[in-house]
């Protein structure tokens, strides 16, 4: 599994990218759910080749719980992003809550983690960071979640209809401030807290990993850029996605241009010769 997981990432890869281009031409629920789907699955196939099997599970499960919590707390109580109530377009739900909502927390996360620590640090995982580097990053990373946020929630509202916002005469196309403090805040805490068990237990890539393998989590990103800056509604938040999401990304890519994969994940040390071994033997003769 672990050698085809390159193949399986790039496969449902391809599918989420040919689902948002059918969603683009005739936009249906089904498309929807199922480029949802392809999306959360690819991000954890991703996760599990560059974080290890174990960190991308710890992820998985951080994100989908706390995810469906603060969702489920929100369409109950209003809770963390305002009052709002799911219609049928996502499908079946867990609870209030429709069940690939949670799973999209987890794939905007995971990307978001790979953006940021690309921008910043030129690798797309950053291991056991400092408790204030894991601060900063986590604050950065919660930061690109929101700009996907901006272009899509005006999107699911007024096209989609996929929820009802009970308060409508918000600042952003009818949506309310708090909308996107939640965003922000539930974002961060997943992040920090899948950082918090890198602490203990740095991430281990399960494969091989290679820059072309690193490009994954920006090319879904890029295409929900495209999508947000062609089909995005009201038209104003199409320029907006651009540089919204454009900047983290376009700074991502300089830094995935500069990353180098770990020599010792692509070359096998050779044994030394007998000359080279006498050489070395000798040194270590001379120094005692």
């Amino acid at each position: 599994m672990q050698r085809h997981l390159p193949r399986i990432t790039f496969i449902l890869l391809a599918l989420f990218l040919v689902v948002l281009l059918t969603r683009g031409l005739n936009e249906t629920t089904r498309m929807l759910i199922v480029g949802s789907l392809a999306m959360f699955a690819c991000c954890w196939a991703s996760a599990i080749h560059l974080l290890g099997a174990r960190a991308a599970l710890h992820f998985v499960l951080i994100s989908v719980s706390l995810g469906w919590f603060a969702e489920q707390m929100g369409s109950t109580y209003g809770w963390f992003f305002g009052h709002y109530t799911y219609t049928e377009v996502l499908g079946w739900r867990i609870g209030d809550v429709p069940m690939v909502i949670p799973l999209m927390w987890f794939a905007l996360t995971y990307i978001a983690y790979v953006i940021a620590n690309l921008m910043v640090w030129q690798t797309p995982t950053d291991g056991a960071a400092p408790i204030g580097q894991s601060i900063v990053q986590s604050f950065l990373a919660a930061m690109i979640v929101t700009a996907y946020d901006l272009g899509a929630d005006p999107y699911m509202v007024f096209t989609l209809k996929a929820w009802i916002m009970h308060k409508t005469d918000g600042w952003w196309f009818g949506e309310t401030l708090q909308g996107f403090v939640g965003w922000m805040a539930v974002s961060f805490v997943i992040i920090f807290l899948f950082r918090l068990m890198l602490r203990r237990r740095p991430p281990v890539a399960a494969a091989g990993v290679s820059r072309v393998h690193t490009v994954v989590p920006l090319a879904i990103y890029g295409g929900n850029m495209l999508f947000q800056a062609c089909l995005g509604t009201p038209v104003e938040t199409r320029t907006i996605a651009v540089f919204a999401m454009g900047i983290p990304l376009l700074a991502a890519l300089c830094g995935w241009s500069r990353w180098q994969a770990p020599v010792s994940a692509t070359v096998t040390e050779l044994p030394a010769s007998p000359v080279v071994a006498a050489a070395r033997m000798a040194a270590v003769a001379r120094e005692a």
